[in-house]
């Protein structure tokens, strides 16, 4: 059966979801992708018939072997790719990592090469500056215990020019 035209017009994006961990310091897990020449947060895309934060914890214990609590939801993006499409992602609290989480991580070598506790002021050198401003957004909600909506990794109305 072919889409009627109000489905043709509806919106079919890709979801992801990911979670921030932080160390003592208050510095965020960010991981070495193999595949990419840019670091990122521990998640990926949410499967059909997938909840964000179910997909954020499958990742989380994909990519880094552990299964630590996933709490808030911290921020939800809008980002739409010319490349792929309509996105939304999802931001979620892990809070912080205690030391038997630490020892226990095991990377998922086909996909990372290494993990770092990284500072905010660090993380735009190490990722791309949607994913930056995405982090930066999320820390800021987790401090005011508040969610916060995205466009692009930054609140509506203050878009770069």
């Amino acid at each position: 059966m072919a889409p009627t035209e109000q489905e043709t017009k509806m919106a079919h994006p890709r979801m992801a979801a990911g979670a921030l961990f932080f160390d003592a310091a208050g510095q965020v897990l960010m991981v070495e992708p193999t595949y990419k020449d840019y670091w990122e947060i521990p998640g990926g895309y949410v499967e059909v018939g997938e909840s964000p934060l179910h997909a954020t914890k499958r990742e989380v214990h994909e990519e880094l072997g552990i299964t630590p609590p996933i709490g808030r939801l911290l921020a939800v993006d809008w980002a739409p790719s010319e490349a792929e499409g309509d996105k939304v992602l999802y931001l979620f609290d892990g809070g912080q990592l205690d030391p038997e989480d630490l020892a226990r991580i095991t990377l998922q070598r086909e996909e990372l090469r290494s993990f770092a506790f990284v500072s905010p002021e660090q993380i735009p050198q190490r990722t791309i500056p949607r994913l930056a401003r995405r982090i930066l957004a999320g820390v800021e909600a987790r401090d005011v215990a508040a969610p916060v909506y995205l466009e692009h990794g930054q609140r509506p109305g203050n878009e770069a020019a």
